[in-house]
């Protein structure tokens, strides 16, 4: 029986006016998420879905086919603190990942933190985390319900109980120790209205950075900077390599940052107030991003001139752009998408080289390539290491491997990885399929990469069904990783899957970014949809046997070629997509 879809009140009344033109918004009612006219429409949506979905005589068999992959263990690279090693583990279906400490290397894991077990129906996750320089206490945010309202407790971690303090109402924060272990900085908003659930729309401003003090009340927590000129700016902090400085990154929206600095080893009576501020960058003209420090010189990675990014040192005793040094300059092709300092004297630099990763390792105090990691074609999804230690850990993964852990020991050169943990997945076998990278011309002749993964038996012709994913956003890159869900499709509905990398993603560095956003937005868009015809016109698939799929500013993206191009597509997916393009910026973190 075909479903009846419900009729749905238009409110005729509200009608915008946009520089003389008059934009009709009969649905206004719905950015209500609370009134009961709103959780009526959801439930009439709800009672067409779910009969649909209950009525899929493959559901049972695609739901047990993907627990079974699904339930793979995983692991994240490992991590020292203090004398200790802590990593993260999935036994297969759990929620989320155990944090388990390690003696050493090849001690028996034992359970340090369980996120499973912190609440009966598992609503409450862990956000974020950090340990103290000296490894003896642990910080972390937890979520309630996925809001992005946190609460922060601490963990005495001999002992692995929790101390009796927790940090309210904090929201947008990472978590800072000083060096002397006493304590933290964190960011949060005033909380003016009644909730704070994750469930609210007001828009967000005035963050605010405090320091808290290990065995103090949350109320006894000094306010070190605001800014209350700027209401919609976000603060970062990170406390340098000596312990010395704080640096402070500034945000207003997804792009470019401001950056101050605080000598708080100077204050004779430690933290007691409002920190004094010294300009670093003082404009939002680029990205700058703290690395390492030595003494007073500081390391960041920036695209200020060099829009495929490079590392520069800064003396913050003579912080004036006309001091500052290049320490690795920018790649002609290549993006530096990020940089750790280990052993004392080295970088471990990565690279974007059409869309996989590269691993460079230089010197510090010179910049010179002093060698590179072996790599399959793929992604590093984790790393973990230190300047005062002499080994790193490195995670990487593909479209075809669920991931291999290594640890490289940068005492012993040459450099050489040594496989640590081999992630397998039972049941799959990464040789009965084949990835292909295409670069397809677009709308206006620039080459677009695009992955392709089909199993080596399929016959391809104009009826095999197709999945297009697509993101081209916000200067992210959609990088080669493993997905069970793929391999679900590929293997058991014969599904291929293409994933393009759009303009507007970073995957070419910062005109590759500014390519398709403001004003050249609909370069995303003609490249979503030029890879639709490529596929089709190269017999992969066939419209009506496409589907595209996107999720936020790939739901966007999804949006808008079916109302541009309906004719290319057969289905369309677009998950919580922005699709009011002339109010998203009045919520939540919207204006970001």
């Amino acid at each position: 029986m075909k479903p009846v879809y419900p009729n749905v009140f238009k409110d005729e009344s509200v009608i915008d006016d946009y520089h003389g033109t008059k934009i009709s918004d009969p649905y206004r009612w719905l950015e209500d998420p609370d009134s009961e006219q709103t959780k009526s429409f959801v439930e009439a949506q709800n009672q067409i879905t779910e009969p649909f979905l209950k009525s899929c005589v493959h559901k049972d068999v695609i739901n047990k086919r993907l627990t079974e992959l699904w339930n793979y263990p995983r692991y994240g690279c490992p991590k020292k603190h203090g004398s200790r090693y802590f990593i993260y583990i999935n036994s297969g279906l759990q929620n989320q990942s155990v944090l388990y400490m390690l003696d050493d290397l090849n001690a028996e894991p034992k359970v340090f933190l369980d996120p499973n077990t912190l609440s009966e129906d598992g609503t409450i996750s862990l956000y974020s985390s950090a340990f103290s320089e000296n490894g003896e206490y642990f910080a972390y945010g937890l979520s309630e319900s996925g809001s992005d309202w946190i609460k922060i407790k601490f963990r005495d971690v001999s002992s692995g109980t929790d101390l009796s303090e927790v940090l309210d109402k904090c929201k947008f924060t990472g978590i800072a120790w000083t060096h002397d272990h006493k304590g933290i900085f964190y960011a949060r908003y005033n909380v003016y209205e009644s909730k704070s659930d994750g469930t609210e729309t007001s828009a967000n401003e005035h963050h605010k950075l405090y320091y808290h003090r290990l065995g103090t009340p949350q109320t006894e927590d000094v306010l070190c900077v605001e800014f209350l000129d700027h209401p919609k700016w976000r603060i970062g902090a990170e406390v340098s390599e000596c312990g010395r400085y704080v640096i402070l990154s500034i945000r207003e929206g997804c792009k470019d940052n401001l950056l101050y600095f605080s000598d708080i080893g100077s204050l004779p009576n430690g933290i007691q107030g409002k920190l004094q501020l010294t300009p670093i960058v003082e404009n939002f003209d680029s990205e700058y991003e703290y690395v390492t420090s030595e003494g007073s010189i500081i390391t960041l990675r920036t695209n200020k001139g060099t829009p495929h990014y490079s590392l520069i040192n800064i003396d913050l005793t003579k912080p004036d752009p006309n001091n500052w040094v290049v320490l690795i300059g920018e790649d002609s092709k290549d993006v530096l998408e990020w940089a750790d300092c280990a052993r004392g004297d080295l970088l471990i630099v990565c690279y974007n080289h059409d869309v996989k990763h590269v691993l460079r390792v230089h010197d510090l105090k010179s910049g010179k390539q002093l060698g590179e990691l072996s790599l399959d074609p793929g992604t590093v999804v984790g790393y973990s290491g230190k300047k005062k230690n002499h080994e790193i850990f490195y995670h990487f993964s593909s479209f075809l491997s669920p991931g291999t852990i290594y640890r490289c020991d940068l005492s012993v050169q040459p450099f050489q990885s040594q496989v640590y943990k081999d992630i397998e997945v039972s049941g799959f076998e990464p040789s009965e399929y084949k990835v292909a990278q295409v670069f397809y011309p677009s709308k206006d002749g620039t080459k677009i990469p695009m992955y392709i993964l089909q199993p080596k038996s399929l016959l391809l012709d104009s009826n095999t069904p197709c999945m297009l994913y697509g993101y081209g956003g916000f200067n992210i890159s959609v990088m080669p990783v493993f997905s069970v869900t793929r391999i679900v499709l590929l293997r058991h509905l014969g599904v291929i899957t293409a994933i393009a990398n759009l303009r507007g993603g970073g995957e070419y560095g910062d005109s590759w970014h500014d390519a398709g956003r403001l004003f050249n937005k609909q370069n995303v868009f003609d490249d979503f949809q030029y890879a639709a015809k490529y596929l089709i016109n190269e017999k992969y698939t066939s419209a009506k046997q496409l589907i595209i799929n996107g999720g936020s500013n790939g739901g966007l993206l999804v949006g808008a070629c079916i109302n541009q191009t309906p004719e290319l597509f057969g289905c369309a997916i677009a998950e919580v997509g922005v699709m009011d393009m002339l109010r998203f910026h009045k919520f939540t973190i919207g204006h970001a």
